[in-house]
């Protein structure tokens, strides 16, 4: 029987099970229990420079420096290494959209373009075809590194990773009966998180889930583009502006050369966003048309991001009251390409875009790519979306074992979600099996895997003291 990697309607669903029973003898389930370090891994720290080798000098330091904050922040950094150290291992060939960094903090509150909040991935820089097991170890072995942060035991630890992985199993089982277009239309909203909680079976747990949803909530529906504009932005004798705040923020303005012209600055900044706009719908195209395009500064996100080139750009409607706040963030190529064989596009901004929209059912109706010549004459590729719209990120360092479980099945759950949409359910819920095989083989995996990455942070620290990089904590 011929099957390719991912889905194909022709075949049966029993045929379609088969395959999926069949990538056992790939990949058995149990072989997934362990990480062993390869013999000729390659040095992480130099994984990490290589990487930072085309981001923004003066900015690198300031990624170091928050990865060294603790093993989970160091986590949340390395990508890159992580997928170096999958690419060996036995893989089920069971192939669909990857998230490629679904760490916990990966998952969060969004507004749906119809203006609810559902839960759901949120960053797609990495996003390639791929072997499924490789996001759902990354994200069982961000909730064990998660719960340790959090000085839990190791059997709270283990029920953090096994709850999380169980939920991705069950939930691909219920993917695997379900019609097509019901997989699709699937969304984690307020409905679904209500149902989470009352499977809780624990009242003081449920009450406590309630009311850190229920904040949780608000505060997404606060974090708005009026909000955002009202802390990034500043009165000017030319009307709202960018404020400064350097390193973390600095705008165009102060980058270029003294010598720019200002109407050469208008030109520049007009060219991006009549790229941009091109990738849009019409529809969209027509929205932005309301706006014009004031000012733009680059600013610090995230941690694995820090020195590649992000940019946030001010554009206002009728008035100073009307806007509209883009980000623009560098695509570069995915850390899971040399591993996969994967698509190639011929812009990673569109490659991140076109990810995002496979994997994601809460999207950005300003979603969209461009290229762009920067400021040193180099081409570089941009996704842009909006920046703050209703996100709500959860806090596991404040989390207890139980709320921290409660959270990895929402999260385990959302991959599954994510997968089915790209992937073949039928196959990956074969697979996978109605016992907790996978479950407790990736529970092993998530702390051999804490283990190196607790190694990989101290290797970190010790290049930082010996003055191989330097580290700039803000």
């Amino acid at each position: 029987m011929t099957v390719p990697s991912a889905f194909t309607a022709s075949l049966s669903p029993a045929e379609r099970a088969a395959y999926g029973r069949n990538a056992r003898r790939r990949a058995s389930r149990s072989c997934h229990g362990w990480y062993e370090t390869a013999p000729r891994r390659p040095d992480p720290i130099e994984v990490i420079e290589h990487q930072s080798a085309d981001r923004v000098p003066e900015l690198v330091p300031i990624r170091y420096g928050r990865m060294l904050e603790s093993p989970f922040r160091f986590y949340r950094g390395a990508a890159a290494i992580m997928a170096v150290d999958l690419a060996p291992l036995p893989n089920t060939g069971l192939q669909v959209q990857l998230c490629g960094d679904a760490h916990p903090l990966n998952f969060r509150l969004l507004a749906s373009p119809e203006r609810r909040l559902v839960f759901d991935i949120n960053d797609f820089d990495e996003t390639l075809p791929g072997p499924f097991e490789w996001d759902v170890k990354r994200l069982a072995a961000g909730f064990a590194t998660a719960a340790r942060a959090n000085g839990f035991s190791l059997k709270e630890q283990n029920s953090t990773v096994r709850a999380c992985v169980r939920a991705y199993r069950v939930r691909m089982r219920e993917f695997a009966g379900m019609r097509t277009l019901d997989i699709w239309y699937a969304q984690d909203d307020a409905d679904r998180l209500r149902e989470l909680l009352a499977s809780s079976n624990d009242k003081s747990l449920d009450r406590e889930a309630r009311r850190r949803t229920a904040e949780a909530t608000a505060r997404a529906r606060t974090r708005t583009h009026l909000r955002a504009y009202e802390k990034l932005t500043h009165v000017t004798a030319e009307g709202r502006r960018i404020a400064p705040d350097p390193p973390l923020i600095t705008p165009l303005g102060q980058l270029l050369p003294a010598d720019s012209s200002e109407a050469g600055q208008e030109k520049e900044l007009q060219t991006l966003l009549d790229g941009y706009a091109r990738t849009l719908p019409s529809e969209r195209r027509h929205l932005l048309r309301h706006y014009r395009l004031v000012d733009m500064a680059r600013k610090v996100v995230g941690v694995g991001s820090v020195g590649t080139r992000c940019w946030v750009l001010l554009l206002l409607g009728r008035d100073d009251d009307d806007p509209l706040l883009l980000q623009a963030k560098e695509a570069q190529e995915s850390v899971l390409a040399a591993h996969t064989g994967g698509e190639r596009y011929d812009n990673q901004g569109r490659r991140v875009v076109a990810g995002q929209r496979l994997m994601q059912t809460a999207g950005d109706i300003f979603l969209g790519w461009t290229h762009v010549v920067g400021l040193d004459g180099q081409g570089r590729d941009f996704y842009v979306r909006q920046l703050w719209d209703w996100k709500g990120i959860a806090r596991p360092e404040t989390m207890g074992p139980r709320l921290l479980s409660l959270f990895g099945r929402l999260c385990g759950a959302s991959l599954a979600r994510a997968h089915a949409r790209s992937g073949d359910p039928v196959a990956l819920a074969a697979y996978l099996g109605g016992s907790d095989r996978f479950d407790r083989a990736l529970t092993g995996f998530a702390q051999s895997y804490a283990d190196q990455n607790e190694r990989d942070s101290e290797a970190l620290e010790a290049a930082c003291r010996s003055g191989r990089i330097r580290a700039e904590r803000l």
